[in-house]
């Protein structure tokens, strides 16, 4: 008897003992929030008078026009097609080829800004393209935490170029954000494909 109750309080003591270990946490794993996206993409036309260009961008984005940057710039023809939800900006810039802006001009400067995130990326890859409507260019996956995912040129080497890149007003974060750039490269890609000088 008296060596049954020795071996019940050796284990209620070891018991005791074992559960007073100070609690060491375990580390969890980053974790992000998850982006609702729309199940399909749609898209909505954007041919405004006077503008040198027409494209089709999706229906959750909205088209802006940053006034004191175009009265600065002497550029009337800059547009932000803004995806708020993602917060998130495909920034067009376009330029007349010109004497004072000849072609070569304009795709060194649209080299120098794509490769300008070198510092940052873990790579960039550059595509030819050609459009259905037979414009030309080269298209910039940046990989990384680089500030632009994806740039783009489009031009039909004798009156116009239009240069695209897209930004996300947020600190670069490669992990993060490539649900949302996979979802808007889709929409830029469109963008690319529909877009018609004039």
């Amino acid at each position: 008897m008296n060596r049954n109750i020795f071996i019940i309080i050796t284990l209620i003591s070891a018991a005791c003992l074992w559960s007073c270990r100070p609690y060491t946490p375990t580390p969890r794993k980053k974790g992000y929030f998850k982006l609702e996206m729309p199940t399909e993409h749609t898209y909505q036309k954007f041919s405004m008078a006077g503008f040198p260009f027409e494209f089709e961008y999706p229906h959750y984005a909205k088209i802006t026009q940053d006034t004191n940057l175009v009265l600065q710039e002497k550029a009337p023809y800059w547009i932000n097609v803004s995806f708020l939800d993602y917060n998130a900006t495909i920034y067009l810039s376009y330029k007349p080829i010109t004497a004072a802006d000849p072609l070569e001009k304009l795709i060194d400067d649209s080299y120098r800004l794509s490769y300008g995130h070198d510092k940052r990326a873990d790579y960039i890859e550059s595509e030819q393209i050609q459009t259905p409507h037979n414009l030309y260019g080269v298209k910039y996956q940046i990989g990384g935490n680089a500030a632009s995912a994806h740039q783009f040129y489009l031009t039909d080497s004798v009156r116009h170029f239009l240069r695209g890149s897209l930004y996300f007003e947020t600190v670069p974060n490669a992990d993060s954000l490539a649900p949302a750039i996979r979802f808007l490269n889709e929409d830029m890609q469109h963008l690319v494909e529909t877009l018609k000088f004039r």
